[in-house]
């Protein structure tokens, strides 16, 4: 039995189903971890989403900005110009499929492999019982009876520090933007959604947000994506590894055994003409 990690699929499916197959996937033994932005972007959403639907019984998954747009999008909300999601929103089976990513977490822990896993980042104020209990304050509300009105509030850059006084739509807004879009913040914490390129191009005074110098949560290993230029995948002394690898826009789709903690990769040359880097 194996447990593999992968990174976002953004919906490239072939590449999914090769790296499967590298991987000699079994369902009825091994185990499979997404870190979040199963769709968009991509030329086969609906196929991705409707696959791992379909073996959700052996799939741990946490919700990435794209999963989490999809969702905005199909209650009402608009399509943007490089979206792929029509033919999600056009299928039979919809409220299905988007039923169940809505109750996906966005912070996940394994005491047995050691790690936990998230989309993109945690500010360095917040220490893992703040993280968990953050996740599943949002994780609530997504879940709740007013997650409308929470899917048309998440958009916007501000707040953009925290502050445990934060109430309402403002509160949520900075945990969801955190797990699921925060790359670069200051080392005081405010975070700056605009950088998206590898450490050393971004604007002066921001950091990675895992090389904050006072962390909190120093003691567990992360697991995360969402940031597919950062240029590598392990960073041991900040126990962190990003499996997003580029997939979208011609790089590799990535796993991460984590039993042995080795890695595994295939090449998506067919992806290499998509209209820009994954955001």
């Amino acid at each position: 039995m194996a447990t593999y990690a992968i990174g976002d699929v953004q919906g490239c499916y072939g590449a999914l189903r090769r790296l499967l197959d590298q991987l000699k996937f079994d369902p009825a033994q091994d185990r499979l971890w997404f870190a979040g932005d199963l769709v968009n972007r991509g030329p086969a959403s609906l196929a991705t989403l409707r696959f791992v639907y379909g073996i959700r019984n052996v799939v741990t998954m946490v919700l990435g900005n794209h999963d989490l747009h999809l969702l905005a999008v199909a209650d009402g909300g608009k399509l943007g110009r490089r979206d792929t999601l029509a033919e999600i929103l056009a299928a039979s089976d919809r409220e299905e499929l988007l039923d169940w990513l809505r109750l996906q977490p966005l912070f996940y822990e394994s005491p047995q492999h050691n790690c936990a896993m998230l989309h993109a980042g945690l500010p360095p104020q917040w220490r893992l019982e703040q993280a968990r209990a953050y996740a599943r304050e949002a994780e609530h509300a997504l879940r709740g009876p007013k997650y409308s009105e929470l899917l048309r509030r998440m958009y916007g850059d501000q707040p953009d520090i925290w502050d445990p006084d934060l109430r309402s739509w403002q509160r949520l807004r900075f945990i969801i933007n955190c797990f699921t879009r925060l790359r670069y913040c200051t080392p005081e914490g405010r975070i700056d959604a605009g950088p998206k390129g590898a450490p050393g191009t971004q604007t002066r005074g921001l950091v990675p947000w895992f090389q904050a110098p006072d962390r909190r949560l120093i003691d567990t290993e992360i697991l995360f994506g969402h940031w597919s230029t950062l240029g590598r995948t392990h960073w041991p002394e900040e126990k962190v590894w990003c499996l997003d690898t580029g997939c979208i826009w011609g790089g590799a789709l990535t796993a991460l055994c984590l039993e042995t903690r080795s890695l595994h990769a295939v090449h998506c040359d067919e992806y290499r003409n998509a209209d820009g880097h994954a955001d």
